[in-house]
Parts: C-alpha cells; structure tokens; sequence
C-alpha cells in the first residue's frame, strides 16, 4: 500500500517495475529537493507503525528521544505538542517511504526527518516554535483550509531538502507552497529561517509568502518583528504575480533559485521589507522584471535595479 500511494503521487519515481526495484527520489539532479533513498533509521528509542503507537510515541515524547515512524499511517496526522533541549532534542524520522495525513509540531528544539505528508488537511506540514529543523519531508497534496503546503513561525528555523507538490487553489483558496505571517500569541513573528534545497511543484500560487507582524494586509499581531531570513537554492514552479513576497520582512535574502515558470516579477518587497539581497538567481525569460519593491523597502538593499511596483 506504501508502495502504490507514493506512487500514485508522485513521491516515487518510474513505478513500472518492482516495487524493490524502484528509486525513492523527490529530488532533481541539481540537488534540490527531498533527498532519497534514506537509509533506515537507527538508534530508535521509540517505534511507530499504525495510528494507534503513532497517538503514543507523540503524547509520549521527551527530550532526547528519537522516534522512529515507518510504514503507511494515511489515516492519521503526525501531532508532536512536545519539546527538546538543546543539549536533548527530539527526533522523529522516518526512512523516506513513510506516510502520515499532515504534521503538525508545536515545541522546540525538534528535527522532521524523511516524513510524506500526503493529502494531509492544510496545511500539509506546520511548524510552531523555536530550533525546528525540517528536512528530506514532503507534502503533497493538502486540501482544506486555504491548500497551502507548509506553514511556520518561530525563530531559528530551518526548512531544507524538502519537496512540496500539487498546491492547488480549490475552493477560492489561495494555495501557496510555503507561508508564514503573524497574527497573535501562537503565531510569533518569525526570524532567522533558513528555506533552502527545497522544491516546489505545482503550485497555484508563490512559492514563499512572508508577512511580518504589521502586514499591509492589516492582519499582524504588531509584536515583534520578522527578520533574517534566507531563501536559496530553491526551485519554483509557482504561478502568481510573483514567486516570493516579503511583507514587513527585514533583512531578507534570496539568492540561487530557479524560478521556472512565468510570472509578472521573480520577487517582491514590501511595506518596509527593507536590508533586502537578491542575487545569483536563474529565471524564466518570460518573467516580467526581476525585482519589485516600494520606496519603503528600499533602504539597505543589495540587488539588480527594481524594475517595477512589488
């Protein structure tokens, strides 16, 4: 059943032979993306395989454990309201193969490692806290909600080698492949994120969305502020007006991606979104201009000259 899911979408590679014989790659040649085969995982201090000890190693977990979740869970989130140290962190990974419906993680301190989310409720993957690192993890497929693929907030996040596929704006939802904003106490500003290696496929609308806490679109805690994030060496098969936007984001970088599909502008900076670097990045020659920015966001940016209005 494993084997078929992941087939059906898309996670597994040239399905046509024997199950043993097929590659698990979510990744393109130029590296980006979830990175597969994995190996098995080792040094597991707790196993889960159905829904029933997935429920338990989560409402379970403390410092210093490294769940391991195999198999084919498609009926059941990944909800982990736990968290490690610094010198404990908690792991949960998986071996690439596995499948739950969506991950959610609310604490600090925590490393994803090799999970499909498939056809999880929307967001796919959310990510809340500090000192979270998602790696070698798809979502695919999530529905429900406004279809986005990942959500975060927090400091010091990192978001790597992952692939995010079939963001589709059903139902008047505006479906994007990765986002974060501040709206109130569980929602922080987020900082120091790094977004890298990662692919997004067949996404309606950009590939990141960042809003800090004073948005123009008037939705913001106005606490705190969001800053120092990376953006690099993704690729983007995204169709909006744009493939990034930063709202009230400071300090942001975006260097190296693959924008391949067809846009009125690569990148967009606005509402003071300023200190900005843009650099290195391929682009689809169809792409209007390369950078849009408003005169608030101008302030400290490193960058080709803004060809336009964000």
């Amino acid at each position: 059943m494993a084997i078929a899911l992941l087939c059906a979408t898309g996670v597994i590679a040239g399905c046509a032979g024997p199950p043993e014989l097929n590659p698990v790659r979510v990744t393109a040649p130029d590296g980006r993306g979830a990175i597969r085969p994995l190996p098995e995982p080792t040094g597991c201090t707790v196993t889960a395989t159905d829904a029933q000890t997935l429920d338990a190693a989560m409402s379970s977990a403390v410092p210093g454990q490294r769940i391991c979740i195999l198999g084919t869970i498609g009926n059941k989130r990944l909800i982990l309201s736990a968290s490690g140290t610094a010198e404990q962190p908690i792991a949960v990974v998986g071996d690439g193969r596995t499948i739950v419906r969506g991950i959610t993680v609310e604490g600090n301190y925590i490393t994803i490692d090799g999970i499909n989310s498939v056809s999880g409720w929307a967001p796919g993957i959310e990510l809340t806290g500090d000192n979270i690192t998602l790696r070698n993890s798809t979502s695919i497929s999530p529905r429900g909600d406004d279809n986005d693929g990942l959500r975060f907030f927090g400091n010091n996040i990192q978001i790597v080698h992952n692939t995010i596929r079939d963001v589709l704006n059903l139902n008047l939802a505006h479906a994007d492949c990765m986002q974060t904003f501040a709206t109130g106490p569980g929602n922080p500003a987020s900082q120091n994120v790094r977004i890298s290696d990662n692919r997004c496929e067949q996404i309606d609308n950009q590939c990141l969305i960042a809003e800090g806490p004073n948005s123009s679109a008037g939705d913001g805690s106005g606490e705190g502020e969001s800053t120092h994030f990376v953006f690099a060496n993704n690729y983007c098969d995204t169709h909006a007006g744009q493939a990034v936007l930063f709202d009230d984001i400071q300090h942001a970088t975006i260097i190296d991606n693959d924008i391949v599909s067809v846009q009125d502008k690569a990148f967009a900076f606005q509402n003071q979104s300023t200190h900005g670097v843009v650099a290195g990045n391929k682009l689809n020659p169809g792409i209007g201009y390369e950078v849009g920015m408003d005169d608030s966001s101008l302030p400290g940016y490193q960058g080709p000259p803004p060809g336009g209005k964000p």
